[in-house]
């Protein structure tokens, strides 16, 4: 199941799943992302491919996803949690400027539901007992912050947050032979970043903190081979780490101009 899974990230990563023949039960937040996740993938994968509308901060989204893959496919195999967002109009910000409402929806939003799709996942392979592989979306914002133009300290905690539990569950479901990992993107163009993608002045930066392929903004598909990997038996000896897909932002210094 991918969480977040029919716009951005998540819907390009729906798209390599089936590519590579798998199926795909896929969680959006409203109906218009469901419709257009279907048509995107009508041509050669809308028989292995259910989306339906279902907040991801509701902690019966992931156990009805989970329930949906075993009814509609006979198994479960693996989560991919995507959903998240900036809790900037909700007063995230700088810790200083936080509000007691940016801090509940922001944690909500990106840490909450992650432990939401986390249990439910766990719950079910384990009932199965045949392992399976859990993937959850990162930033490099949890582990290398840049202030000036991304100052939004609760979303940060909350991705931090996400590489410990990430962890945490690695090694309590190692024998059980279940993997768990983070992809951890930098500035990519997606409908979330739209924010920060139409800023001339972050865009800039961006060139020089993802120096990779001339400093381009990266492209959800930058993110779907790993992906790939981390859930296919590809990545059957891979447990308990960040992989980021950054373009060099966690290992350069950037540039303001």
């Amino acid at each position: 199941m991918i969480i977040g899974g029919t716009s951005g990230l998540g819907l390009s990563a729906t798209r390599k799943v089936l590519a590579e023949g798998g199926s795909v039960v896929a969680v959006g937040r409203d109906e218009p992302s469901v419709a257009t996740a279907c048509d995107a993938v009508a041509d050669g994968g809308d028989d292995r491919f259910h989306g339906f509308a279902a907040d991801a901060v509701d902690p019966g989204t992931a156990d009805r996803a989970v329930a949906d893959c075993v009814t509609r496919f006979g198994r479960f195999d693996g989560l991919y949690h995507v959903a998240g967002g900036s809790g900037r109009r909700h007063g995230d910000g700088p810790v200083h400027e936080v509000t007691d409402a940016g801090v509940e929806y922001t944690l909500s939003l990106n840490l909450a539901s992650v432990i939401y799709s986390n249990r439910a996942a766990v719950r079910c392979l384990l009932e199965r007992g045949v392992g399976g592989s859990v993937v959850n979306m990162g930033s490099v914002l949890g582990s290398s912050p840049s202030w000036r133009h991304f100052s939004t300290a609760v979303y940060a905690a909350a991705k931090a947050g996400i590489e410990g539990l990430t962890r945490a569950n690695a090694a309590r479901y190692a024998a059980d032979d279940i993997r768990f990992n983070v992809v951890a993107p930098a500035l990519v163009d997606t409908p979330m970043a739209k924010r920060a993608v139409g800023d001339d002045a972050i865009r800039a930066f961006a060139g020089t903190k993802q120096p990779l392929e001339g400093g381009r903004v990266g492209l959800p598909g930058d993110l779907d081979g790993v992906v790939w990997l981390l859930l296919s038996e590809a990545g059957r000896y891979i447990t308990g780490q960040t992989i980021k897909v950054d373009g060099g932002w966690s290992v350069s210094e950037g540039q303001f101009s």
